[in-house]
């Protein structure tokens, strides 16, 4: 039996661990865990936060031995506080925002594509292998810690974006199990950070009360996501209910050190400076530094913070570019261009974009945060949240936080009142792997659990049966295969209709998903495919057949299923007992078959 829950935040900027005693009773508290890791050359220190930064070190860059960690003499990566101190150096070697990677449409996160400003003869890793590196690290700072209690013998629970989709969840999944991870369970970060408010306020029967709708915004470094929690009441009990996940969105701390970037490259321009790419790059870097320090509201936070860009060629001291960027400026970019006062039938604009691009991620287009909230409460169904939880580093800025108030305030005649603890820092920074850990303690009947499931619906394509027409495919059709809310470990059978499987030659499924269609049942079929589906990328598989290799038409009844990892499952059942699984793994366009 395991002795420990552990949660872990695999942040787009920091990553943290918080465990708790797996046999504790009801009243069990969660620990954070202070992770071992370089802060300068030779130099070890155990920080509650791991920056998701990765660092690529060249050949003799550093003295030998300056690298050694307790478990590993000589790492091949950095990862952690001195990787991202060394690439606001040298950005060209600095892996950053590898979790974002995970989600793309139009990139394979397996492949090396990290760093995007590697020049030619530095390696690149995959998002995958960061992600590993980064899990990898937090396991052997664990097992160092803990050498009778190995995290591969711990039950462990990872958080992702509400949005991310069951591609990037399995290949969180994947980069665990590379790491030497136990089966490891997936939970939506605003849930965590919604269960670790309430792990650190036992009085929360007395904050909410049944009619109440629970907005959580959860700004990181690379996703902002809004989760919408029900407060119902069942037996004299209150319980909660998630209702609603917005779409993903690739917009968060990132954008806003881009966003600092360019405005720093604008007043070195009228300076007369130019700034290559390289040059911007670590630009972008030292503006993230800079709006961390510069966002704190804390005792001696600075006014300003230097910029300095070394020059390109020989005389590189000399050709030093030195700026800085105040406080006001940093607030004044970030508070009014991501946070406008809009009014609640505001919507995103769309902008026309080029035919090429260069390959990166998919960022939203229009980074005002409120003009994404705005069009997710309408699609949520326009009921007005009575409370707002609040998560991320970005939302320690009070004046955001003032902002993000202002406006939901103004769409609504009820003032919406913030869930919020003592020390606010800790919830915000650290609330994700807390509430992991305390979910784990829930899923042992120690805890209260969030009512939810899967955040949308799931389909798959089914071909229509009628005759063929020239230059014309068969007309598709979309059947619900696992509805909004179904609950992990739960199955889903559809005895009552049949559907002919080709089995002994490459076929091709086509799944669709929705997020605006919440109330289709199990076996429903869609006649129409409509713009409230969108389809996900095709799976090819050849599903074998009973006689080697011949071709067989099988009719076949359908199940589903989500594991207690977040994985979907369809499984294809004949009369005669064959059965085959196709898993949502749609970034390999595979599927295993059994």
């Amino acid at each position: 039996m395991p002795d420990y829950i552990i949660g872990i935040d695999l942040g787009t900027t920091n990553s943290a661990l918080a465990y708790a005693l797996a046999a504790a009773e009801e009243s069990a508290k969660v620990e954070l865990f202070q992770i071992i890791q370089l802060v300068n050359p030779g130099e070890i220190a155990s920080v509650d936060l791991l920056p998701s930064s990765l660092y690529i070190p060249g050949p003799s860059e550093f003295v030998e031995g300056t690298l050694a960690l307790p478990w590993d003499a000589k790492p091949q990566y950095i990862t952690g506080h001195l990787a991202r101190k060394r690439g606001v150096e040298n950005a060209s070697r600095l892996v950053a925002s590898a979790k974002s990677w995970l989600s793309h449409q139009n990139a394979d996160p397996t492949q090396p594509l990290l760093p995007l400003a590697a020049p030619e003869g530095v390696q690149k890793i995959s998002p995958v292998e960061a992600s590993r590196q980064y899990l990898l690290h937090l396991r052997s700072a664990w097992d160092a810690a803990h050498p009778e209690q190995k995290l591969e013998h711990q039950t462990v629970l990872i958080t992702v974006p509400a949005s991310f989709d069951a591609a990037a969840r399995e290949l969180t999944q994947r980069a665990a199990q590379q790491a030497g991870y136990p089966e490891v369970t997936i939970i939506e970060e605003p849930q965590a950070a919604f269960y670790a408010w309430i792990e650190r306020n036992p009085n929360w029967r007395e904050q909410v009360k049944p009619g109440d709708l629970i907005l959580v915004v959860d700004i990181g470094g690379g996703t902002t996501d809004f989760t919408l929690i029900s407060v119902t009441e069942k037996g004299g009990e209150l319980q909660l209910e998630r209702v609603a996940v917005g779409e993903h969105l690739l917009l968060g701390g990132d954008n806003m050190d881009l966003a600092l970037a360019r405005y720093a490259e604008q007043q070195f321009a009228q300076k007369g400076t130019k700034l290559d790419a390289i040059q911007f790059h670590s630009l972008w870097q030292q503006c993230r530094a800079a709006k961390e320090r510069l966002l704190s509201d804390g005792p001696g936070s600075p006014d300003e913070q230097a910029l300095t860009i070394l020059g390109r060629g020989t005389g590189l001291v000399g050709g030093t570019i030195r700026g800085k960027i105040t406080r006001e400026e940093v607030r004044n970019l970030l508070v009014d261009g991501f946070f406008p006062v809009v009014s609640s039938d505001a919507a995103p604009q769309r902008q026309r974009r080029a035919a090429l691009m260069e390959a990166g991620l998919n960022y939203a287009a229009d980074p005002a945060v409120t003009k994404h909230l705005a069009q997710f409460l309408r699609q949520a169904g326009n009921v007005p949240p009575t409370h707002l939880l609040l998560n991320g580093g970005v939302l320690q800025a009070a004046a955001i936080e003032q902002r993000l108030f202002e406006v939901i305030n103004s769409w609504q005649s009820v003032p919406v009142t913030e869930l919020q603890n003592e020390s606010k820092r800790a919830d915000l920074m650290h609330a994700v792997a807390y509430g992991a850990a305390y979910y784990g303690l829930a899923k042992t009947g120690k805890g209260v659990r969030i009512r939810g499931g899967i955040p949308r619906t799931y389909y798959v394509g089914i071909e229509s049966s009628l005759p063929a027409v020239p230059g014309l495919p068969a007309p598709m059709k979309a059947l619900t295969v696992a509805p909004f809310g179904l609950e992990e470990g739960s199955k889903v059978e559809l005895p009552q209709r049949r559907f002919a499987l080709v089995v002994g030659e490459p076929a091709e499924f086509r799944f669709f998903s929705s997020l605006a269609r919440k109330t289709d049942p199990p076996g429903a079929l869609i006649e129409e495919i409509t713009d409230e589906l969108e389809e996900l990328a095709p799976i090819e598989v050849l599903l074998p057949a009973k006689d080697g290799d011949r071709e067989e038409v099988v009719p076949v009844t359908l199940e589903s299923n989500v594991t207690e990892t977040g994985m979907l499952e369809l499984w294809c059942v004949a009369a005669d007992g064959r059965r085959w699984k196709l898993e949502f793994n749609v970034r390999e366009r595979a599927a295993a078959a059994a």
